[in-house]
């Protein structure tokens, strides 16, 4: 047979070249993501609130559009998680399926520190596809990861990244060591409370905030590994407040004339929340006090069932804990500061 030579070369190896191509199939990571997010898709809820009042200005790095969140079905019963700061002053809350109907939930548990929340859909389709939570202490820096939320409220909105490390979220905000898992998977304003998924459609993750200077994603988003939202939201069920507010110490203690060193300042009260039952009173105006923008004119917390808030917020915890062991009708007494008085106000915690 004649050795082809010039074009003769050229043509056969186009002709190789396309018969190779035309026997490999798409790339099986493209296929595995895609079958991935099939899966996982029907677990993915939209979260709609609404607030009334003044709403503050988000803290830097939440990636939340007032009103809008994101969130994960976790069980056949209409369990969902989500983040705390999507749901924690809501007066209502809808969720959104991705065949787009909509239904009525509410809040059953919340931890601020923690950033996450615990839903219960009050009225839901027969058949649920919930998630699998799974165990996120088995990933390492490096495993793939995808992230399904609403961005800018494009729901079922679809990232892939990694996992880039492991940190404890008092190293991007002060409150304590609740872990956070590091990721580039692009996350954006409407993805909060959106779940992370391992390569098996696990929810190893909720996703939280960004650290950003221009507002948008830079390649530093965070999750609350799914470990800790199960220990906080099954396991402790964490008590929700209805309340959403700011630690004042050092300089701000002084500036609002604190009887003590520390205070909570209450931006936002949920309508029918326990802390509206308590009579505690929410933020009427806005101000700016040094680099601080804040809601003025509501209540200071000063101390929960005899639970002083001390200074960095080490209190908070002891509190929450405090509040989660509490049975319905048990007593709340809560001190405040208002009007520049001290009040004590008194109640009993909900049913639900």
């Amino acid at each position: 047979m004649p050795v082809p030579t010039g074009g003769s070369v050229r043509s056969l190896a186009w002709v190789v070249v396309a018969a190779a191509a035309a026997s490999v199939p798409v790339s099986a990571p493209a296929q595995q993501v895609s079958a991935l997010f099939r899966k996982v898709s029907p677990s993915v809820v939209l979260v709609r609130t609404l607030e009334r009042g003044l709403s503050p200005v988000p803290a830097a790095g939440m990636t939340t559009i007032p009103g809008l969140g994101s969130g994960v079905l976790i069980s056949t019963d209409g369990q969902i998680m989500t983040a705390a700061h999507v749901v924690q002053t809501a007066d209502r809350v809808a969720i959104q399926f991705v065949d787009g109907k909509v239904y009525p939930a509410h809040v059953v548990a919340s931890s601020l520190r923690a950033d996450v929340a615990l839903l219960q859909l009050d009225q839901f389709p027969v058949a649920l596809s919930p998630a699998h939570i799974g165990n996120s202490d088995s990933l390492d820096t490096g495993d793939e990861i995808i992230v399904v939320g609403a961005p800018y409220g494009l729901d079922h909105s679809l990232t892939v990244g990694h996992i880039s490390g492991r940190i404890p979220s008092d190293g991007i905000v002060s409150g304590g060591p609740m872990e956070m898992l590091q990721t580039d998977a692009a996350i954006n304003m409407g993805n909060s409370g959106g779940p992370m998924f391992n390569m098996n459609g696990e929810v190893v993750g909720i996703v939280s905030r960004i650290l950003t200077q221009s507002g948008g994603f830079e390649g530093l988003g965070f999750a609350i590994s799914s470990n800790v939202a199960k220990r906080v939201l099954l396991t402790s069920k964490s008590f929700w407040t209805g309340i959403d507010g700011v630690l004042l110490q050092d300089t701000l203690a002084q500036v609002f004339n604190l009887p003590q060193a520390a205070g909570f300042l209450v931006q936002q009260v949920a309508a029918r929340s326990p802390a509206a039952l308590l009579g505690l009173k929410a933020g009427t105006m806005r101000a700016k006090i040094g680099d601080e923008d804040l809601l003025v004119g509501g209540d200071v917390v000063l101390s929960v069932g005899g639970i002083a808030i001390t200074r960095n917020g080490g209190s908070l915890e002891q509190i929450q804990s405090h509040l989660s062991t509490l049975r319905a009708g048990d007593s709340i007494t809560v001190s405040v500061l208002r009007a520049g008085k001290v009040m004590r106000l008194a109640g009993v915690r909900p049913q639900r």
